[in-house]
């Protein structure tokens, strides 16, 4: 069955492009690109904000899950409390590669712009994420995935809103069942999917109810128990695939025959998301309820290297860490209301600053120009006697924000490139063996 086909199957009012050829598709720009080299020592100013938006009368407590900026960098996307997501294309992107707008104290009743997309899930909304080689300039691939409470998995066109097609999957009553994690693989021809102790692999080009299923547990009982709740794949080609789970541990597996490698324990909440480093030799993982995000060298999967901090003990928020396009630095938020800045090379906090007045619930690089997003908000439980009484919130609270920093000089980045030789080094050989 075609994509096209599965459209009109699966929502007949909704016809888009067929996503077939996809995965042939390849991105000369990244590889041509040198991403500025950001000062972290100077804080950054908030060039759009948003909040307006996610403030509903039917849903005024409503807050963000989490942001991620396309492939591209031209848009980026939000996952809320009222089963929404919404995606922000960033004004003149790509015309002078700079954005000087800047968001003012003045500006405090009004968002920025409005989001040019909104996408309803109806339920809740578990995980969401872009399309590997998405490309404003190539529509057909200008798709997301997401995953929902009681809805199979559904690729959204990000040209017009509309559902491209479904990916189903069905447990032994022949009901539908929702995946938890979802992520491409880093060919762009496959989803995979979380699930209660099992993977299930749907190809990009044949939606409908056909996977391949793997469990995550082996013959004697090794690997994952529990709910796959997170999963991330190495971007170096390498083929492995990280897998975590509520059950407190990570999994490391190969991606082509869900080969068992190693398990690593230490996290002390359940597994809420993980990250390979630039170049694939360290994973980086974050925990529910838990302060600390820690960094293993997957090669030896022995130890953990180190702990970075980020104040997450009180919350079962998922609070999503990104790493920036170098390589060396990776940006946290927590229950502070505050970004913090790590350097991997040597695992020492960097600098920080406020993002929102709330838990910051995610952060995420921009791909190519030195800038961020945030996303920020919880929940906020209301007594019974005031559940008629709207919630009072500043508008740095349930938000989302973009962010755009100083970049070093010409000069700067000479002496750094001397300094540090990216080249010849990984990003953490520096560090000794020794946590």
């Amino acid at each position: 069955m075609s994509v096209t086909e599965a459209v009109g199957e699966e929502a007949e009012n909704h016809p888009s492009d067929s996503p077939s050829g996809v995965a042939e598709m390849t991105q000369p720009t990244q590889e041509e690109y040198s991403w500025p080299v950001i000062r972290f020592d100077v804080p950054p100013h908030r060039t759009y904000h948003f909040y307006h938006q996610y403030r509903t009368a039917t849903n005024p407590n409503n807050f963000l899950k989490g942001v991620k900026w396309s492939p591209d960098g031209s848009r980026f996307l939000t996952s809320s409390e009222d089963n929404t997501l919404r995606t922000f294309t960033l004004p003149d992107y790509g015309s002078d590669g700079d954005v000087s707008n800047c968001y003012t104290a003045s500006d405090e009743d009004a968002d920025s712009y409005a989001a040019n997309l909104v996408m309803n899930e109806g339920e809740s909304v578990y995980d969401f994420c872009w399309y590997p080689y998405m490309s404003t300039l190539d529509p057909v691939s200008c798709v997301f995935a997401s995953t929902a409470r009681d809805h199979p998995i559904h690729l959204w066109d990000v040209t017009s809103g509309k559902l491209r097609c479904t990916y189903r999957a069905y447990d032994s009553m022949d009901e539908i069942t929702a995946a938890f994690s979802i992520a491409f693989n880093p060919t762009g021809t496959k989803i995979f999917a979380g699930y209660n102790k099992a993977v299930r692999v749907f190809d990009l080009h044949r939606p409908g109810r056909d996977f391949k299923q793997h469990s995550t547990l082996q013959g004697n009982k090794e690997g994952l128990t529990g709910i796959i709740s997170a999963l991330a794949f190495c971007p170096t080609q390498s083929g492995l695939l990280a897998m975590g789970s509520y059950s407190q541990t990570t999994a490391i597996y190969r991606e082509d025959n869900m080969e068992l490698l190693y398990v690593l324990h230490g996290q002390e909440g359940g597994i809420t998301h993980v990250q390979f480093s630039k170049d694939g030799n360290y994973l980086y993982t974050g925990g529910r309820k838990d302060p600390y995000i820690l960094c293993w060298d997957i090669r030896k999967a022995v130890d953990v290297v180190y702990k970075l901090y980020r104040s997450s003990e009180y919350t079962n928020q998922r609070i999503l860490f990104d790493i920036e396009p170098l390589g060396r630095y990776l940006g946290t938020g927590g229950q502070d209301g505050f970004v913090h800045i790590y350097d991997l090379q040597t695992g020492h906090w960097v600098s920080s600053f406020q993002a929102a007045s709330d838990t910051i619930s995610g952060f995420s690089f921009h791909p190519y120009l030195p800038m961020a997003a945030s996303s920020s908000g919880h929940r906020r439980y209301v007594v019974p006697d005031d559940v008629h009484e709207d919630v009072p919130l500043s508008g740095n609270e349930n938000c989302a924000s973009v962010w755009s920093f100083t970049t070093a000089s010409i000069v700067e980045n000479d002496a750094d490139t001397n300094d540090h030789d990216f080249n010849s080094l990984s990003e953490h050989e520096n560090l000794h063996q020794d946590p």
